[in-house]
Order: C-alpha cells, then sequence, then structure tokens
C-alpha cells in the first residue's frame, strides 16, 4: 500500500472540551506514540484523512509533515467514529519505520459464488497478520466458489501476498456456509414470529395502561 502524505500540527489543548474545538475548525484530534517516544497530541486536517482513509482503508500508511518541522510514518492503530454524523472523533496513530513488521488486522473478503440453496455466515469480518509497516495489503481474500454447505472457509485458506504472514489461528473460521431455509421452514416459523409481535404489543400496551392508571391517580391524590 502506498503511503499518503497528509498534513498535522501540535495541539495544545486537550480534554473533551479541547477536543470539541479541534474539531469544530475542521481537524480530527489524534495522538502519535510508540518506540518509545512520548506521546505527542496532533491535529489532523478531517477532509483530508477522511479521504485517505475511504480510499486505502482502516490500515492506510500516513506520512505525516508535522508543522512543528517533524516528519512521521505512522498507521492508524484505532480510529474512533461517530455513528450518526459519520465523522471522525480521535485516532490513535503508531508510530512506524521502513522495513520494520507489525501485526495489524486487515478487512477480508469473500469471492466466487457458493453452491445453489446456500448462506454465507461471516464469523469474521477481518485477520490478524504480519507485514512490513510500508506493504500491509487493504484487504484479503478467501474464495467460496462453489463451496457447498456445511463447508467452513478458515485463516488458512485466506489468500496472503507476498512478504504477509499469518497472525491468527489457521483453524478460525471466516465463512460458514450453511443450507438456506425452505420455503416449508420460512413458512414454519411465520406463527412463531407473529405469535412474538402480539405478545410485545401486549405488553407495551399494559404498561401504557398501568402508566395511564398511576398519573390518574396521581392526579387524585393532588
Amino acid at each position: 500500500m502506498s503511503e499518503v502524505k497528509i498534513s498535522a500540527e501540535p495541539r495544545t489543548e486537550f480534554g473533551k472540551g479541547g477536543a470539541r474545538r479541534t474539531r469544530r475548525a475542521g481537524k480530527v484530534p489524534a495522538v502519535l506514540y510508540g518506540h518509545g517516544e512520548k506521546p505527542k497530541h496532533i491535529a489532523l486536517p478531517a477532509r483530508e484523512f477522511a479521504a485517505a482513509i475511504r480510499n486505502g482503508g482502516a490500515n492506510q500508511l500516513l506520512a505525516l509533515d508535522i508543522s512543528d518541522g517533524t516528519q512521521a510514518l505512522a498507521l492508524p492503530k484505532a480510529i474512533q467514529r461517530d455513528p450518526i454524523k459519520d465523522t471522525f472523533e480521535h485516532v490513535d496513530l503508531l508510530l512506524v519505520r521502513r522495513g520494520e513488521k507489525v501485526t495489524v488486522d486487515v478487512p477480508v473478503q469473500l469471492t466466487g459464488e457458493a453452491a445453489r440453496d446456500t448462506l454465507i455466515v461471516h464469523d469474521h469480518d477481518t485477520l490478524s497478520v504480519t507485514a512490513d509497516a510500508t506493504k500491509v495489503p487493504d484487504h484479503l481474500e478467501a474464495s467460496i466458489e462453489g463451496a457447498q454447505a456445511g463447508s467452513q472457509v478458515t485463516a488458512a485458506d485466506v489468500k496472503l501476498p507476498e512478504g504477509v504472514e499469518l497472525a491468527a489461528d489457521p483453524e478460525m473460521a471466516v465463512a460458514t456456509v450453511t443450507a438456506a431455509p425452505t420455503a416449508e421452514q420460512l413458512e414454519s416459523t411465520l406463527p412463531e414470529v407473529e405469535t412474538a409481535e402480539a405478545e410485545a404489543e401486549a405488553e407495551v400496551g399494559e404498561e401504557t395502561a398501568e402508566v395511564g392508571e398511576e398519573t390518574a391517580e396521581a392526579k387524585t391524590e393532588a
């Protein structure tokens, strides 16, 4: 994966208030650490950082040009997002060096089509691997072509690029192929679903009625 150059600046404000002001200014609060160095609090331009992650994935290698005159290579270690606004709240960045081996979680994509009348259950969406810090793949691939019900794709079945080593348990399940339910099986579950929904509605109605009675009693006592 090629590196992305991105500017950064030291942060002097900390805490929730400082982080909010940093985000309002169009930047993402971040902490740069590793190699035994003292953690450095920096701010990244939100738009540029979002574009880097969108194009290169969560393991995008960043070449940081910090306004205090320092430069660094870093990999995102932990990214916090706002699930409602879909914005970045905070980033932990790990200092790396060229030629250094790092262990990271890489997304796994399934390729091909399983046999007819089957369903694919994703047991794990990522796989832990060890690779050169400057050559971390943005994704890995595992084939499910023609897979029959009852079969399983394990970590050992995932295709690894040259220079990338598996760090996870080789027997860890990545995906499981199961038989798709028949029309008869789906129909048999409908009464159970309808009964559960009716019971839930009844419980809500009872709770509403109880609240109404309590409110009426409170008004009478007043």
